[in-house]
């Protein structure tokens, strides 16, 4: 074969692949023209949604000093939500709390500021135009809102090693960190509740108690100095006056010469001697001793510390603050008990939260 014969059957091929073409092209365009159309607004509205630089403002209705200790703890639990480095990661761990940053501007408007620092961050979700591995940092600044609401402001930026640029987040933090804090508030306002709840509980009783001890000691009293009624047929005796007017009745009816005669009364019996009464005991179980009842009533208020130890928490959370560590066999005095949590007291009075499986149960 020729070379010309060789151009002519290569010219068809491509001819034949250009009218298959043109075959497809036209038939399926409307099909393509309808999925662009489509999805235009889907991008536009996911464009739309996305607001970066806003951060977070919101009035908590808590007062400023309770406030400030859930975000403390917050900014100490080591962890940023919100963001992620690897997309099997639920968040970005290892960062640490500190009082300030270059990241942002220093704050000069009052309040208490807080910030949360991870540095090496590869790359975190949620922030415009990021990539690199640079510093993570979420800023919480808490004001207060006269004596029992307290405003919160959260702020996350994310700026690069290499380039020194500042990527602004799309909320995405700030929106889960405040989640985690509005958590802790809830659950430190069940806490308040149920303590009041006891508290009231226990006044009630101590109230029953009293009445009753009330209603015993005057039933003793009673007993002890009882009271006669009176009997109808003693009759007070006349005085001296009243009997000297009978006498003068009595002769000017009769006699003017007949004498008056005046009545003396009778003189009052002694006292009986009273026997001093002892006071009533108080009552106890058979066979118990105060000591034994002292040693039963410290036993149901008093634990000890599980092995190997246990942490002594500033809230009941599992990201609550350490405070410290207790050693194994170390007693606490139980003061408040919930579900899962006791608050707790050293023996040299200090207060914290302990989980209730770190501790000997009676």
């Amino acid at each position: 074969m020729d070379w010309s014969t060789g151009l002519r059957r290569h010219s068809q091929i491509f001819r034949n692949k250009a009218n298959r073409a043109a075959e497809i092209s036209p038939r399926h365009f409307p099909i393509f023209i309808f999925l662009l159309a489509s999805m235009l607004p889907v991008v536009a509205r996911a464009k739309e949604k996305l607001s970066y630089g806003e951060g977070l403002i919101v009035n908590i209705p808590a007062p400023e000093s309770e406030v400030a200790q859930v975000v403390e703890d917050i900014a100490q639990n080591g962890i940023i939500r919100g963001t992620k480095e690897y997309n099997k990661d639920e968040y970005v761990s290892g960062a640490k709390a500190a009082t300030s940053t270059p990241v942002f501007a220093a704050w000069t408007e009052g309040g208490k500021v807080f910030y949360k620092v991870r540095e090496g961050a590869i790359d975190p979700r949620n922030f415009k135009d990021g990539g690199d591995v640079g510093t993570l940092v979420v800023r919480y600044i808490v004001e207060p809102q006269g004596d029992k609401n307290t405003v919160l402001r959260i702020n996350a930026l994310f700026k690069e090693d290499f380039r020194h640029t500042v990527h602004q987040s799309n909320g995405s933090v700030e929106s889960a960190e405040y989640k985690d804090i509005q958590e802790h508030i809830e659950a430190i306002e069940v806490m308040k509740q149920q303590t009041a709840e006891s508290n009231s509980e226990r006044e009630e009783q101590l109230q029953k108690k009293r009445a009753l001890a009330a209603r015993k000691r005057a039933d003793a009293m009673q007993s002890a100095f009882p009271v006669d009624p009176p009997d109808p047929s003693d009759t007070p005796a006349d005085t001296p006056q009243v009997a000297d007017a009978k006498v003068e009745n009595s002769t000017s009816s009769s006699s003017s010469t007949s004498q008056s005669v005046a009545i003396q009364p009778s003189p009052a019996p002694a006292p009986e001697a009273v026997l001093p009464v002892q006071p009533p005991t108080a009552e106890r179980p058979a066979g118990q001793s105060l000591e034994d009842r002292v040693k039963a009533l410290r036993k149901q208020v008093q634990r000890t510390v599980k092995p190997p130890g246990a942490p002594l928490k500033s809230a009941p959370f599992h990201t609550a603050s350490t405070l410290r560590s207790l050693t194994a066999g170390t007693e606490v005095l139980i003061l408040i008990s919930t579900p899962y949590w006791y608050g707790v007291e050293t023996h040299d009075g200090q207060h914290g939260w302990m989980q209730r499986d770190e501790l000997e149960q009676p």
